[in-house]
């Protein structure tokens, strides 16, 4: 593997990453939370890959009572227009002038704030879907995050959410005495759970994601990693795909990742400078 010391210059590590992406035309590129801190929206993990908080709700949790579902959805209430506030950063559109150019052949992301479609990307998979849609456990019946909200407001018109922080993913850090007045969402078509449409810790991501993932992966001549820990298997499994399969991987991360010594170049470097520079 090659890589940088820990004190090498942005610009040092914009070179490198620059020299990298000239010698591939085909490059699949792999995204996570360090894309978009800058935009604002905290991340999980610390530079060791170890959580910061606690880990995010798991589908079991969020319907085995109506305790956690009403929690969940009064903090999503606070969370989400925050989260909408967001737009992208330096390393969003330098991924997408990386596609312009025709550099990038496909751009896989583990998050689901939509960043990279609104920078200017097109060929992009949401590995773990997109926060701005709502699906029914019920029926299946799919709803705008935006009209969902709507109907929060109207029938929370007197709550008072008190003090919130701001957390990854649309959530929010509530009192729990907050909580309790808080009247959650319900399927108008059945009166089912709500969810969002993303793919929740712990579950699975669609099989046809995937296979159209890794369909993408093979048609590339290298792998570039922006941003992720990949602590979690369902980005890790495409790094050891690509490595099984002989591909280049550069990784371009602050902190370690859990796939660092199967990578051919690895930069710890501030993410928007390096690929901003990595451009010029």
């Amino acid at each position: 593997m090659s890589a940088l010391p820990e004190i090498a210059s942005d610009d040092e590590s914009a070179a490198v990453l620059r020299d990298w992406l000239a010698l591939h035309r085909r490059v699949f590129v792999l995204t996570g939370a360090g894309c978009s801190t800058a935009s604002g929206i905290p991340d999980y993990r610390d530079r060791n890959g170890e959580w910061k908080r606690t880990p995010p709700i798991t589908l079991q949790a969020l319907t085995g009572s109506d305790a956690a579902y009403r929690r969940y959805w009064a903090r999503s209430s606070i969370g989400w227009p925050r989260f909408l506030a967001a737009r992208p950063n330096a390393a969003h559109r330098a991924l997408a002038e990386l596609e312009a150019r025709g550099t990038m052949h496909r751009l896989l992301t583990q998050n689901v704030d939509g960043l990279h479609q609104r920078a200017g990307n097109r060929e992009v998979i949401d590995l773990h879907g997109r926060l701005d849609g709502v699906v029914c456990l019920g029926c299946g019946a799919r709803s705008g995050r935006e009209a969902i909200q709507a109907d929060i407001e109207a029938a929370n018109a007197d709550w008072i959410a008190g003090p919130a922080g701001t957390a990854p993913d649309g959530d929010a850090d509530l009192d729990d005495d907050a909580v309790t007045g808080f009247r959650p969402p319900w399927c108008e078509q059945c009166g089912g759970q709500l969810k969002p449409d993303v793919v929740f810790f712990g579950e699975n991501v669609p099989r046809q994601r995937v296979a159209d993932a890794q369909q993408a992966l093979q048609a590339s001549d290298a792998l570039l990693v922006v941003g992720s820990s990949l602590m979690v298997w369902s980005g890790l499994r495409f790094v050891r795909m690509a490595a099984t399969a002989g591909l280049p991987i550069a990784i371009l991360n602050r902190g370690r990742t859990r796939a660092d010594e199967l990578a051919t170049l690895r930069l710890d470097a501030e993410i928007a400078t390096t690929l901003h520079g990595a451009l010029q």
